[in-house]
């Protein structure tokens, strides 16, 4: 008998309002490639985690709470970067649309490619997942490069390839001043957002420093020391130009 696939865990919460559909069981993963300059957890950078578990020990524990998940809620995986645990994040959706739980998969989508092995794994997991959050952190190729460190050319076409394989997308982006929310990028971003045809909701999330004393325990340079979070008003612009 094949072993258990055992998922690096970063942190669990059991009452998430903000991540998906209704009230969901929030699983965090360690991973991902992106070195987002706004990133509120780069300790969930790499993979190593003490807390390694199964999906069904996952799900297990995640139905204690699901009398509190309401007709929408489930389960949402976020990260880090979910897709960097691909295999992992199959066997779990899998085993949860087997027991009906609602699936929702939080990512950025770097690691996507339409090259094998992943493109098949891909496809078996969107397959059981039903609602991406997806984050469009910037529109712009040579700006997402320097924001992220990577393209964002095969993010947008998992976006598009989402789309057209009918997944409901919740799109999400995170408004920092002075680097991610000019007119010019948002009206890009808001005409590639109108490209797709599964959009059920688009989101701003305004940039904050909260995260900040992780780097410095990290030892990380924190490069957006000078930054303020966006105004109200700068917020409202936004929304404003992205039509929400």
């Amino acid at each position: 008998m094949a072993e258990a696939i055992r998922g690096a865990i970063h942190s669990i919460e059991t009452f998430g309002s903000v991540d998906g559909p209704g009230t969901r069981y929030v699983i965090f993963l360690k991973g991902c490639y992106m070195r987002c300059r706004y990133c509120h957890n780069p300790d969930t950078w790499d993979l190593h985690s003490d807390d390694m578990r199964t999906a069904d020990e996952i799900l297990d524990h995640a139905e204690r709470y699901r009398e509190y998940w309401g007709p929408d809620g489930g389960i949402t995986v976020s990260g880090g970067d979910p897709l960097v645990q691909i295999d992992f994040v199959i066997d779990l959706f899998e085993k949860a649309h087997k027991r009906g739980i609602s699936t929702c998969l939080d990512t950025s989508a770097q690691p996507f490619t339409r090259k094998e092995p992943f493109f098949s794994k891909f496809n078996r997991l969107i397959k059981v997942t039903d609602t991406v959050l997806f984050d469009i952190k910037e529109i712009d190729d040579e700006k997402h490069k320097k924001l992220t460190g990577w393209t964002n050319k095969n993010i947008l076409d998992c976006a598009r390839y989402l789309s057209e394989q009918g997944v409901d997308l919740w799109i999400r982006h995170v408004l920092v001043p002075g680097l991610t929310d000019s007119d010019e990028e948002l009206i890009a971003t808001k005409q590639f957002i109108d490209t797709l045809h599964t959009v059920k909701k688009i989101e701003i999330l305004p940039y904050h420093s909260l995260g900040a004393y992780k780097y410095e325990k990290l030892g990380i340079p924190y490069t957006l020391k000078d930054v303020n979070p966006p105004t109200e008003e700068q917020v409202a612009h936004a929304k404003a130009l992205l039509g929400i």
